[in-house]
């Protein structure tokens, strides 16, 4: 344990790759890059350099303090254009910031035209490993408190990244202070446009278009009157732990009602998209006059225009939106090649269909709940008319031409038409080439919604191209209408009662009850080259018992582990997935990736069972190649800092988190890098666990 203390090593941690390229980013080859400070007791332009991190001391000009608005980072002219260049950091302080009109430095905006009040766009960073920063204080020591940034006078959007590449936005509250919805139907919750003061409230979070190699992290956007984000022509994206929460009229817009394609690789881990098609009061932030397309209104957590690209959605939530939930139905639709990888996913609550994907696609340990009726008699869905739209069909895969798509491991559940819907896409000329594979999946499903006065079920299926023949097998089928075929399709389907912790779509719990059908009795490892994953949507690892769990949860009998009472260590050779016991000997609770089995890949992965008491979990790097000194202690939100602190504090287990990557390791400099896990009693270090792995980049 000692070396987990013997000096740290205050740079960023991006992601694993970042090890090397943080230290790039602050090292002296870096020194023409400038950090400027935001503060609730700054001053103005005139008042303070904005180069120093203090508040304006009352007197005098040009004094070293922060400003006191972001506004401030703005030269007046009109139009405004930002005082930081490409490559430079802007840090704000914890705290309240108007955005718009009335906001200082504001003399440019007129009352007339107060939509386009506004920052301008940021200025890209030089390259991807010298971005233009918007961070929170202390960004590299967790994000428990962001500053807000919010909206006022019908400003189109807070921050603009039209036109930005190389950029980092990071730990901030982007949202308004007002409860209406532009255009609603109700008009005592519709928002003043015509006659100013038009209110507090924004269209939207964030706009960006013709942008690449951006990552938004840590960030809250939620309460506007229109959107979220809204995004056209992207590539190269990042977004992690994204929260996007009731929006007027969506959450994640990507159709920007011109060409919109995106291109390059997507991805989005911890991605909560909710509550989108609702207004949010204000200050209660809570849901109230949700509304739908038959209302007037739009409602999809996530959309797009006609798109191509790579997109990669791991641990995320797409829940209560009053449309879709994930809608990538025009992935393809510019006849761009496209694929999809959905992992570890859960879709519940939404009015229209859960997930809709085209193109080639892998939805694998996914909870999807289509309980499509959810918002009907609710108090807050006085406009909701559109329950179930499109059918509420749980799952909903449109073909383009030589499309393949796995189902895998999935619990899917539903209240709506159908459960799994397959289709070609009308613009494509399908030549029976396309395969869709549905393997060991649990598919339940309820009284169909829009039929209940016929006593109608859900069905099955739809697949009159019938795309799926021949794959598929190794499912547990129950309370469905097969409106061809019959259970079983496969040798190995079972047509039974999966036996869930709690089947009420009300409270639906899709955890395995002892004694299911479903446990140990699904496809095995290795099978399908390999794409059968080996953990469930929690983490679990697979199998727990003598097979792979059919559905999205692992079963297994939660046996707590010791918390430790004295000091032992545990070294071990490099796994690609983390193995979790009770037994510490038995652990490996790092996982690096597929180079530990001779890939290219590197994706560190932390996963820890339940433990008899709350525990702190620290996590240190050691890279000799690139610091032959210090130890980077990760902490919550993967940076790193000079004081010993925990990554997890006062927890009780149930770890499974994926801290970076996947990268591919010929990027990383040659050398040995060893990674350490530490478990200790919560508030304590006089005893401990200690894992460690190492590998080397040749």
């Amino acid at each position: 344990m000692r070396l987990l203390y013997n000096g740290f090593s205050k740079r960023s941690f991006w992601l694993f790759l970042s090890i090397l390229l943080a230290l790039y980013i602050f090292s002296s080859e870096f020194t023409q890059a400038t950090t400027y400070y935001v503060h609730p007791d700054g001053g103005t332009f005139d008042q303070c350099t904005g180069l120093v991190d203090a508040p304006y001391p009352g007197s005098e000009t040009n004094q070293p303090c922060a400003w006191s608005n972001p506004f401030w980072a703005l030269d007046s002219n009109n139009p405004p254009y930002w005082r930081l260049q490409g490559g430079d950091t802007l840090i704000i302080y914890q705290g309240s910031y108007r955005m718009g009109i009335g906001a200082p430095n504001t003399g440019w905006c007129e009352a007339e035209s107060s939509f386009d009040c506004h920052l301008p766009p940021l200025p890209s960073g030089p390259d991807p490993t010298h971005p233009t920063r918007i961070l929170r204080a202390d960004w590299d020591q967790g994000c428990p408190s962001p500053p807000e940034l919010w909206g006022t006078e019908r400003a189109w959007q807070i921050i603009s990244l039209n036109g930005t590449s190389n950029a980092v936005i990071s730990c901030l509250e982007i949202t308004d202070h007002s409860g209406c919805v532009e255009f609603h139907a109700n008009a005592a919750v519709r928002c003043e446009r015509d006659t100013p003061p038009f209110g507090d409230w924004a269209h939207a979070g964030m706009y960006a278009a013709d942008s690449s190699n951006v990552t938004l992290k840590d960030l809250n956007i939620h309460g506007f009157a229109e959107q979220g984000i809204r995004a056209g022509r992207i590539s190269d994206w990042t977004v992690e732990n994204v929260r996007i929460a009731g929006n007027g009229w969506a959450g994640w817009e990507g159709d920007l009602g011109e060409p919109s394609s995106n291109s390059g690789t997507l991805t989005f881990r911890r991605w909560t998209v909710e509550w989108n098609g609702c207004a949010e009061t204000y200050p209660g932030e809570e849901p109230d006059h949700c509304w739908d397309q038959t209302a007037g209104g739009y409602g999809d957590g996530v959309g797009t225009g006609a798109t191509g690209g790579h997109w990669i959605i791991e641990d995320s939530i797409f829940r209560y939106n009053t449309s879709d939930g994930l809608d990538l139905l025009y992935l393809g639709g510019d006849t761009l090649a496209t694929e999809v990888e959905v992992r570890r996913t859960i879709a519940v609550g939404n009015a229209g269909n859960p997930i809709k994907l085209s193109g080639s696609s892998t939805i694998e340990n996914s909870l999807i709940i289509a309980n499509c009726g959810y918002f009907y008699q609710k108090p807050f869905g006085q406009e909701m008319q559109d329950h179930c739209r499109a059918g509420g069909n749980a799952l909903a895969l449109d073909l383009h031409q030589g499309n393949t798509v796995d189902v895998l491991n999935n619990t899917i559940v539903g209240q709506g038409d159908i459960l799994v819907e397959i289709e070609c896409n009308t613009a494509s000329q399908c030549d029976g080439t396309e395969w869709v594979r549905l393997q060991n999946n649990i598919f339940v499903g309820y009284g169909d919604f829009l039929q209940s006065d016929w006593g109608d079920l859900t069905a099955f299926m739809w697949d009159p191209s019938n795309f799926s023949s021949g794959g598929i097998d190794y499912n547990v089928m129950y309370n469905v209408k097969f409106d061809t075929g019959s259970c079983p399709f496969g040798a190995n389907d079972l047509c039974t009662d999966p036996l869930f912790v709690d089947s009420s779509l009300d409270s639906f719990d899709g955890h395995l009850q002892a004694g299911s059908p479903a446990i140990d009795s699904g496809l095995p490892m290795g099978s399908l080259n390999g794409l059968i994953p080996s953990h469930d949507l929690e983490g679990t690892s697979r199998p727990q018992d003598s097979g792979v769990d059919r559905g999205a949860f692992e079963y297994a009998i939660r046996v707590p582990a010791q918390v430790p009472s004295g000091q032992q260590s545990f070294i071990y050779n490099p796994v690609a997935s983390p193995a979790v016991s009770t037994d510490p000997a038995q652990s490996k609770p790092i996982g690096i990736g597929s180079f530990a089995t001779g890939g290219d890949t590197i994706s560190l992965q932390i996963s820890l069972g339940q433990f008899s008491a709350l525990i702190d979990v620290y996590i240190g790097i050691y890279a000799p190649a690139l610091d032959p000194v210090n130890v980077f202690i990760i902490r919550s939100d993967n940076s790193v800092s000079t004081e010993v602190a925990p990554w997890r504090e006062n927890t009780g287990g149930n770890i499974n988190a994926v801290l970076f990557g996947p990268i591919s390791a010929s990027s990383l400099l040659s050398g040995t890098y060893t990674v350490y896990c530490a478990v200790a009693p919560a508030g304590s270090l006089e005893s401990f666990y200690l894992w460690t792995t190492s590998f080397v980049i040749p």
